[in-house]
């Protein structure tokens, strides 16, 4: 099993808000999911994610591939939390 972080698309029409997940890759994209590491909201400026990178790194090292929307907003993370 190929587990991948990615979004899961959740709101309504031309309101989209999206749960950062690790699913099996296999899955469809809103399909069931494995955990939950976060949310994205695309509409709100500024900061507009929560992500518990400890969850992530748990996935990370067993060898989950993050999508890339996913692997920027990590990365937006630990810059933010190494300056806090």
């Amino acid at each position: 099993m190929s587990v991948s972080i990615r979004l899961n698309r959740k709101g309504t029409k031309d309101r989209p808000y999206y749960k950062i997940v690790a699913v099996d890759s296999r899955k469809r994209r809103d399909g069931r999911y494995i955990e939950q590491l976060g949310t994205y909201d695309p509409k709100i400026e500024g900061t507009n994610y929560t992500i518990d990178l400890a969850i992530a790194d748990k996935w990370l090292a067993v060898g989950a591939k993050p999508s890339e929307t996913v692997n920027s907003i990590i990365r937006k993370a630990r810059t933010a939390a190494t300056k806090a």
